[in-house]
């Protein structure tokens, strides 16, 4: 596939131009012409600096997914064709790499292709879930409704994944901040301190001799321990690229006091919805837990998912093997072999997504509350005990005085 930039007239004697996807610029004016537009020049579009360096570009946003897909069910129940939506959706993107995507998805629907096969070329804007439900709208013939089903599904997992996200900001900043203030202060200030009771003489108290003696030892291996982040953190990204290593940060992750809480509860709220929003569309239960597995985001509960998945290929109940795993909560096992027995298993997942989106937002709430004023007692106390420590010679010396 090739860009063209093209120019020509329509039959009212319009001028037009644009850009397209085709596979030789023979395909090019085909298209142009099936549009009724007579070209006039069609050229090989010159590439931009940021198409040569991708990095220079910013990445698809999952707002930009979720406004194309509204926008996109919505003229679709309309009635307009599939490429003329993707015509005007394509045009009203700004210049940039969702934009090509749109067109490249357009040209391989005018050239056969059907709509999931094209958006599945692009996996980094559309993933195997969004895929396999527009092919379960394409296959029932209601894909406007899928559509507006994987917008709310998209708009609320996006809400959850910044509420989480924005409760992690704060006391990370706050960290921070206090770990540079600390470092500050043991390089740059303590040593003024020592010059001045070098001057005076005598024995320095315990307690500002071993403030003093840290602050020697990161004046002489700063650099050093910075390196040694550096290492840990690209050690840290390499140990995450292997299964063991995922599988074993996945489920520590899971075992922190308060924050592993959460983080279940966010994962059992993502299975649920993912899971629900899959069955009411009409994919069939093995294929739904293989692509809830594989978008779960921790690899304890993808393996569990697909240990489940194995189990109903066998002939078991969903409920029975995920009570198997003990990773899942027994109030939704409970739940789902609720929705299985009454035939309404997509229902019930959809209201175990709605409580435990609820529990996030309070366990979010609860776990900021908590530590704002841990965060301030921490540095707080840090903080004073580095002057008292430097204070307490000057009171020594008030006291010899005296």
């Amino acid at each position: 596939m090739a860009t063209y930039q093209w120019q020509g007239r329509t039959r009212s004697g319009e001028t037009r131009t644009g850009i397209l996807v085709a596979d030789s610029q023979a395909a090019a004016t085909a298209q142009l012409r099936q549009q009724m537009i007579m070209p006039m020049s069609i050229r090989p579009k010159l590439k931009e600096l940021r198409e040569y360096l991708p990095f220079l570009e910013s990445r698809i946003k999952i707002k930009q997914v979720v406004v194309f897909t509204r926008q996109f069910a919505t003229m679709i129940d309309a009635g307009l064709p599939l490429v003329q939506c993707l015509t005007i959706l394509a045009s009203q993107q700004e210049k940039g790499i969702f934009k090509r995507t749109l067109t490249e998805v357009k040209a391989d629907v005018e050239s056969g292709s059907t709509f999931s096969e094209a958006l599945a070329k692009h996996p980094k804007a559309f993933d195997r879930l969004y895929t396999s439900l527009v092919e379960s709208g394409e296959t029932g013939g209601i894909l406007d409704t899928i559509l507006t089903r994987l917008a709310n599904y998209l708009e609320k997992a996006e809400a959850l994944r910044r509420k989480v996200k924005g409760a992690m900001v704060y006391p990370v900043s706050v960290l921070v901040v206090a770990i540079l203030v600390v470092v500050l202060m043991l390089i740059k200030v303590i040593p003024v301190f020592e010059q001045m009771f070098a001057d005076f003489g005598g024995v320095l108290p315990g307690p500002t001799q071993l403030v003093i003696d840290i602050s020697h030892f990161l004046q002489a291996s700063i650099h050093w321990l910075a390196l040694g982040a550096v290492a840990a953190f690209f050690g840290f990204r390499q140990l995450r690229k292997t299964d063991q290593g995922r599988l074993w940060t996945d489920g520590l992750a899971l075992k922190i006091p308060v924050i592993g809480g959460v983080l279940r509860k966010v994962a059992v709220a993502r299975f649920s919805r993912t899971l629900g929003t899959m069955l009411s569309s009409g994919v069939a239960i093995l294929d739904a837990l293989e692509i809830v597995a594989r978008t779960a985001g921790n690899l304890v509960l993808e393996r569990a998912i697909l240990k489940t998945k194995a189990s109903i290929a066998e002939g078991k109940t969903i409920a029975e093997p995920l009570a198997e795993t003990k990773v899942f909560p027994g109030m939704v096992v409970q739940m789902i072999s609720v929705g299985e027995q009454t035939g309404n298993m997509d229902t019930m997942l959809q209201k175990i997504a709605d409580f435990y989106e609820d529990e996030v937002d309070a366990a979010v709430d609860a776990m900021t509350a908590m530590l704002e004023p841990a965060m301030m007692v921490v540095l707080g106390g840090t903080i004073g005990l580095i002057l008292i420590a430097m204070y307490l010679p000057i009171f020594k010396i008030a006291d010899n005085i005296n």
